[in-house]
């Protein structure tokens, strides 16, 4: 049974910051962002959680086939968000900004086990979710065929059911502690109403223990304030569904 306190005194704002902070490492720090994706989350979560407030969020427009020069610039090879620019070397792939902030920002508790094998697994997990689950999450929001999107929802639950199970009784996924997994999962919970608008169905009915597990990470403040409102992902989705791939 879990136990722990999910509350967190860190405090974080949405949007570019100018507040002072008393380590030299904070200075010249760019994010790379677009406030929809899951991927752009991941970082801003780990810098709350870290308490890293003053840097500076630089919009991509993905609602645009113009990348900026930034973006070009710091990330030529994949050309993708999110990228994180600091003293001016960029660190790009959500996953490892996610390991760059821990190790740079070293706190009381990390967001990776030391222990070789436990973190072999966290690492394990977060690859799963970009390899496993975002990929039937993406078809089941944006396929027209209807088998299609019943072949991504039966993927997405059974992906979904696979974490549930290593999740299990545990406050979050490396256990009392808040980290490196939740970091990489808890970004998708603001889309979960807009999956299940898209498919015709309901996650909590299917993993409730994963919903309960995302609301306790959503009273982390670093979590809550990170994450934009369900609806609002919905209805921009929605509106790219309808606008750009005939889907009604």
């Amino acid at each position: 049974m879990c136990v722990c306190n999910p509350h967190s005194s860190e405090s974080y704002f949405f949007h570019t910051h100018t507040q002072k902070t008393s380590t030299m490492a904070d200075e010249q720090l760019i994010l790379i962002d677009f406030w929809a994706s899951m991927f752009c989350m991941r970082p801003k979560i780990a810098l709350a959680e870290k308490n890293i407030t003053d840097y500076d969020c630089r919009v991509e427009d993905l609602m645009s086939d113009k990348k900026s020069s930034l973006l070009l610039d710091m990330n030529p090879v994949h050309k993708l968000i999110p990228v994180l620019i600091h003293h001016g070397k960029p660190i790009c792939e959500s996953l490892i900004i996610v390991e760059y902030i821990d190790e740079v920002w070293k706190g009381e508790i990390p967001f990776l086990p030391s222990d070789p094998y436990q973190k072999s697994q966290s690492k394990f997990w977060a690859d799963y979710i970009d390899k496993k689950f975002y990929p039937a999450s993406k078809t089941l929001w944006k396929t027209k065929e209807s088998t299609e999107r019943e072949t991504a929802k039966s993927e997405f639950i059974e992906n979904l059911k696979l974490l549930e199970e290593e999740l299990g009784d545990k406050c979050y996924f490396g256990g009392d502690h808040f980290g490196f997994v939740d970091i990489a999962l808890i970004p998708f919970y603001s889309w979960f109403h807009t999956y299940e608008s898209c498919g015709n169905f309901s996650i909590e009915a299917e993993c409730p223990k994963i919903i309960a597990w995302a609301k306790r990470c959503e009273q982390r403040e670093a979590v809550k304030n990170s994450l934009p409102e369900m609806h609002k992902i919905s209805e921009l989705i929605l509106g790219v569904r309808k606008q750009h791939l005939g889907i009604e």
